[in-house]
């Protein structure tokens, strides 16, 4: 008997939605990455991407533990001399609330191509509303 391994020709991707509301943002990442991953499934291969689809909604009610909000701090920077920009979390959750949790989610992915493209199959929005229903997702209850 030979060891099942998995690629793309045999990988079934699923559509799963998930609800931000009140959950804390790392242990909600988390649970995405392995969705993204697809860890969760008994025919998971590491060298295959073999990740499900993943909806987020309501980004905007995200909760952080602590004193983040007003700490945490996101850096970016334009590549050029004096080009450093910060912005702290409490600004990014008003102007714009999906980045959060696609970073947070972003860190917890392996930096090599798998990790990429599960980011692509990554779909946030701020709202509860979102263009996927002909997808036919099916809720996923994180803990």
């Amino acid at each position: 008997m030979s060891t099942f391994m998995a690629n793309a020709s045999t990988v079934e991707r699923k559509w799963y939605i998930v609800d931000a509301a009140d959950k804390t943002l790392g242990r909600l990442a988390a649970d995405i990455a392995v969705l993204l991953t697809g860890k969760h499934k008994v025919d998971y291969t590491k060298h295959v991407d073999c990740g499900d689809h993943v909806i987020v909604v309501n980004a905007e009610k995200i909760k952080m533990t602590g004193n983040k909000w007003n700490d945490k701090i996101y850096y970016t920077h334009s590549g050029y001399a004096g080009g450093l920009k910060e912005v702290k979390y409490s600004t990014l959750l008003v102007k714009k609330p999906e980045l959060i949790i696609k970073l947070a989610v972003k860190g917890m992915l392996p930096n090599n191509t798998l990790g990429r493209h599960a980011l692509d199959r990554l779909r946030v929005y701020a709202g509860t509303e979102h263009g996927h229903e002909a997808q036919k997702p099916v809720e996923f209850k994180t803990k």
